[in-house]
This record gives structure tokens, sequence and C-alpha cells, in this order.
């Protein structure tokens, strides 16, 4: 919702819209193919721990090849029917695996084996891709050392319902949730972050878990994890730092309750929890298998796709715009929304202006029209340090109050990508060591001596 000041010079207010009253999912069918994407790149010279064939069961921990690190949890039980390569968001290289459901279902035992030991090292070995996307493998660094975890109640996007709607239905296990995560943090502080209208509903989870409840406000992007920690804790991230590096750790409600539910069933949860927006933006909530493909949601949902009509995966603010409906629900997806063609504003290369208008509704107070030209410009490292490209917290207002209809939120989540992906090139080269005649060892000059006499012996036995 947009409140707009009579006066023109004044900033727009842009106000989320918490649920009054519970919303029932509709339940979405199992799908007969699902897809999951890893985030290693397809290497064909590397040898694959899965191939075409392969039997998985839900609950699986799939890896790539047999050295990697990245992993994900097969929500389905089936057979693989392809590994390919996929292209992300600018262009990244990730890995896509579909597979073939069965009708009957086994629950693989691997998590279940463990889930009595309630410790970080299990949670990120097995629950990093939680519904919910939980933080649990930068967590588990050891140079980092949680003292605070923060539970949102409010989704961080406009028009989104997701976990507003699981703190109004699942008090009771997001309690538990946290409890288990104090356990295997140590943090000394739990926080639920929650709207005015929420408290009533939520007031169980604070008595039962000990916990202190913080009322955010209902101006966007006030659920945005750098607007919490200034407006919360009281605390300032610094640019190109995370709050984990603070001391804090964000977890949503859906991820605390999923959290609960895997340690206490010893099953890892593989249902993902979303809002559906729908071209008129009415809305309304659906519960998938993770991997379920977009399109059997807009099926059930009624949702008719016309040419030129638009699919973006999460909400209105921060949702990037997707080219099939194929494309699969992942543990991070609490939103996806289907923009009519006729509704769809079409970005442009018009230069800016300079009315000021992303300068004054920035909540970094960042010089937004001078970033975006570095941007533009494929400048970044002058974007990054003369322009506070990473004081960006990247709530998309700047680009929803451009009149000149400029992308800036894109072309600074690609600036970022962009450096990230310069810096992880940039790895240190270890020099051979070069032999010199300080260098010769006893050892050496004593098997050449052996091998000279061995030579002398055998001429003269010929």
């Amino acid at each position: 919702m947009i409140k707009r000041s009579f006066f023109g010079l004044a900033k727009p207010r842009f106000v989320y819209e918490p649920l009054d009253s519970p919303m029932k999912p509709e339940r979405i069918p199992m799908p007969r193919k699902a897809t999951l994407h890893f985030d290693q790149p397809l290497d064909r010279r590397d040898a694959l721990s899965l191939n075409p064939g392969d039997k998985v069961k839900t609950g699986q921990k799939l890896v790539l090849t047999e050295d990697s690190d990245d992993y994900i949890i097969s929500p389905v039980t089936g057979a693989v029917s392809s590994v390919s390569a996929f292209i992300g968001d600018f262009g990244a290289s990730r890995t896509a695996l579909s597979i073939d459901v069965a009708e009957e279902e086994e629950i693989d035992s691997g998590f279940s084996e463990v889930s009595g030991d309630v410790s970080l090292d299990n949670a990120a070995q097995y629950l990093q891709h939680l519904p919910g996307n939980p933080p649990f493998r930068a967590l588990a660094d050891p140079r980092t050392k949680i003292e605070t975890i923060v539970v949102t109640g409010l989704d961080s996007d406009l028009l989104v319902a997701t976990n507003q709607n699981i703190v109004q239905t699942h008090v009771n296990a997001i309690s538990r949730g946290i409890s288990i995560l104090k356990k295997m943090t140590h943090a000394k502080y739990v926080i639920v972050a929650l709207p005015p209208k929420l408290l009533k509903q939520a007031g169980g989870v604070g008595g039962a878990s000990g916990t202190e409840i913080r009322v955010i406000s209902e101006d966007y992007p006030s659920a945005l994890p750098p607007f919490i920690m200034k407006e919360v804790l009281g605390k300032v991230v610094p640019a190109g730092k995370t709050s984990a590096d603070m001391g804090v750790a964000f977890f949503t409600a859906e991820a605390a309750a999923c959290v609960a539910k895997a340690f206490e069933t010893g099953e890892i949860p593989t249902t993902k929890t979303l809002t559906v927006i729908k071209k008129d933006l009415s809305r309304m909530l659906v519960e998938a298998r993770i991997g379920t493909p977009l399109r059997d949601i807009f099926a059930i949902c009624g949702i008719t796709l016309n040419d030129r009509d638009r699919i973006i995966l999460g909400g209105p603010m921060t949702g990037g715009a997707i080219y099939t409906e194929d494309y699969p629900v992942g543990p991070e997806t609490d939103a996806v929304m289907v923009q009519d063609s006729a509704a769809v504003s079409l970005v442009s290369d018009y230069p800016c202006i300079n009315c000021g208008d992303c300068v004054r509704i920035c909540p970094a107070d960042i010089p937004v029209n001078m970033l975006v030209r570095f941007c533009e410009a494929r400048q970044y490292e002058t974007a990054a340090d003369e322009y506070d490209l990473y004081s960006c917290i990247e709530c998309g207002l700047c680009t929803f109050v451009c009149p000149s209809r400029i992308p800036i939120f894109q072309y600074i989540r690609l600036a970022k990508y962009e450096m990230a992906k310069a810096e992880a090139e940039i790895e240190p080269v270890e020099e051979a060591p070069v032999e010199t005649p300080e260098d010769t060892t006893a050892e050496g000059a004593e098997e050449t001596v052996e091998e000279s006499q061995e030579e002398t012996a055998e001429e003269t036995d010929a």
C-alpha cells in the first residue's frame, strides 16, 4: 500500500499489509517432476555423484561431486532424470537436477541418525536448505560468534504474507524452534520482531521461550535485517559487513518452526509455504513441495498466463523476473507474483534527470543518482569506494520512484555480484621452490654417491 503526502516534496510512504486473521494455505499436489538447483556450476570434467537413473529418497542429502561441500536435500522420492547446466541471475553458472517422482515415498534415515544431537554442525550438514532458508552454514563458521537471534514475523517485501501467517498458526512450533536455536548457537538474547497487529496472536512466543518481543514499524522497509539492526538493536551494519559479523543471526518464523519439526521428528521438512500474488493483486497462500514447478501452482490457483505477462519470483519491490513457469519452488521462495502485460512497467535507457526522488527516498542516505551512473558504466570499484555501493540495503525504493524508469535496483545488484565474482577469482599464487646449489641435502648427496658406486661395480663385473 502506498500513502502519498499532499505536499509534492515529501516522500511517499510504503506500508505493509499485516494479516487481520490467518489464511488457510491451498495444498499443491505432489509434482510428477521436481527440479532442484545447485549453486555449483556443472563441470563435465568432474566425476558426478548423481547420474540419470540414480534412485533418491525424500530427505536424502545430495552432492554433485564427491569433493563438493555444496549440497541440497531431495524433497521427493524417485529417480534422477537429468543433470544439466543452468544459468542463474546475472549469468551465474549453476546446475539443475531433475527427479522423476515415484508413487511411493521413502524417507532417508541420514538425518534421523544424528537428530538426537542438537548441534550447529549437524544443522549445517543437513538443514541449510530448510524452508525459510536459515543461515546455518554461515553460523557454523568458527569465526562467527552469535550472541543475538532475531526471528522476523513480518515478511521482507510488500504484499507477502508467508511468515505473518506462520506466526498466527504455528506459535508453539516457533517457540520450540527458538529454544533449539538458543541451545545450538549459545545465543544470549532472542528477539521476535513483529508489527503491532500481530502482537496478540504471537504473545505465546515470548512467554513460552523466554524471548523478548519487539515492535517494528509497518512502514516499508522496516522488516529488512539492516533496518531491524538499526531501529531495534541500535547497531549499524558497516558497509561490506553482515549482521552475522556483528553477532546477530536472522531467522524467519517459518525457518524457526521448521527447525523444531526437524529435530523433534527426525525428518527434514520439505514443504514450502508461499504467497501467490495474482494479477489483480489479490493474494492466497499455498503449500508445495520444494522443487514443484510454478506451472502446477498456477493451475491450482486459477492463473492463466498470456503473452508478455511477467512472472516475478518474490515481491513487487525486490523480486526478480523469471522466464519460464517451469521454474521450481526453492527453500527461499516466499512469494511468486504474476503481472498482466498491460500492468508491466517497462524499464528504459532514458538518462537520469537529477530529480532527486531516489536520493530523498533512500533509507540508507546513499547518493543514488551518482551511484547508478557508475554502475551503468561498469565502474564498480569506483561505485564501491566513492559512492557507498555496499551501504545499499536493496529495498528497491529507488527503482519504484524513478521517473526515468532506470532499473537502479538491478544495476546495484549486478555491481555487487560482479565485485564478489572478481574478489573470488583473485587467489594467492604459491611460487614453486627454486632449487639452488645450497639446497642440495646430505641425503641427496649420499644417493648420488651410491648410484655412482653401483655403476662402477657393474662396469667392473662386465
